[in-house]
């Protein structure tokens, strides 16, 4: 696979991620960039590669909005999935659906652990070092129980899948 779709379907997933760290939110525009990008990329591979695609697409949005509905994920994490996987052969968006499990798993472990960590943003001074700084804003955030935000792991996912693609 060229570099075609994987190297700004990667700085999208980056700055998804950011933002979804930083503020909670995946913006809109970010996942309709991804959904044309990977139509576009999917198109140079013929219609059937892209009616496969939609397919596989719209079956992943119905079982991403059953759980969406259920409070199992949030609006921005289905839209972002979905579009990605507009640009992905289906063996590759069921890849993406298993690595962004794992990923998530991990980020939930960092979550627990983060939880047992004393940082007090009072104790957090002006030259801290980002990472510290952020650290103490996620550990407040988890312990009002707060979302974690898994465009970090759909970001992850979606690395794996864009750097390691099994379809055609």
């Amino acid at each position: 696979m060229s570099w075609t779709l994987p190297l700004p379907a990667l700085l999208l997933l980056a700055f998804a991620a950011w933002r979804d760290v930083a503020t909670r939110t995946i913006p809109n525009r970010v996942s309709l960039a991804l959904a044309v990008l990977g139509l576009a990329f999917r198109m140079t591979e013929g219609w059937t590669a892209v009616l496969t695609s939609l397919a596989a697409a719209a079956a992943l949005f119905l079982v991403l909005f059953a759980c969406h509905a259920r409070g199992l994920l949030g609006g921005g994490d289905v839209k972002l999935l979905t579009a990605l996987s507009l640009g992905l052969a289906p063996i590759d968006s069921w890849n993406l659906l298993l690595a962004t499990a794992i990923a998530g798993g991990f980020l939930a472990f960092l979550y627990l652990t983060l939880q047992r960590l004393r940082l007090e943003r009072r104790s957090i001074d002006t030259h801290a070092s980002a990472l510290r700084r952020v650290l103490a804003v996620e550990v407040r955030r988890i312990r009002q129980r707060g979302p974690m935000p898994y465009g970090v792991a759909i970001a992850i996912g979606g690395a794996v899948v864009l750097l390691h693609p099994q379809g055609g």
